[in-house]
């Protein structure tokens, strides 16, 4: 059984699932185009980290939830690891955050992705997120697909 939990991004594992998910992303876009928090960022107020555990404790997958204070939240750094992949560890990460937000009155929550990661704009499509305009630094950018949802 998957376990979720709100963790400090500044653990080993952690910092090790977050390299593989910078590896992957630089995989696919150009630098520039890899809008990451970093660990500063992510240990900072205002965020919350959630992270899917297996029964022995290994960390399966994680996302970030960035309050920004008006209501509206963005999606950031959504990474499952080849261990859990097809194991339903995204769709339990998703709805920990989406929870985590309402407790937070945050009403719409944002994200960025990139147009090659297919899985991941199906999953946010089938959770009910729509795409919108870029927004914020992903104006202009090619390589940025922006979605919205609105939590009710």
């Amino acid at each position: 059984m998957t376990t979720i939990t709100i963790e400090n991004p500044r653990q080993p594992e952690i910092e090790a699932m977050l390299r593989e998910s910078d590896d992957y992303a630089l995989s696919l876009y150009p630098p520039d185009s890899c809008y990451m928090l970093d660990l500063d960022e992510l240990a900072a107020d205002g965020v919350t980290v959630i992270v899917a555990r297996d029964p022995d404790g290994t960390a399966l997958g994680m996302a970030a939830l960035v309050n920004r204070g008006d209501g509206s939240g963005e999606l950031k750094r959504l990474f499952v690891r080849e261990a859990g992949r097809g194991r339903g560890v995204a769709t339990t990460v998703m709805d920990a955050l989406e929870s985590a937000a309402r407790e937070r009155s945050i009403h719409t929550l944002q994200l960025e992705t990139g147009p090659k990661q297919l899985a991941a704009i199906g999953l946010y499509e089938a959770r009910g997120y729509r795409h919108i305009e870029n927004f914020g630094p992903y104006v202009g950018d090619e390589f940025s697909v922006c979605m919205e949802k609105n939590l009710g």
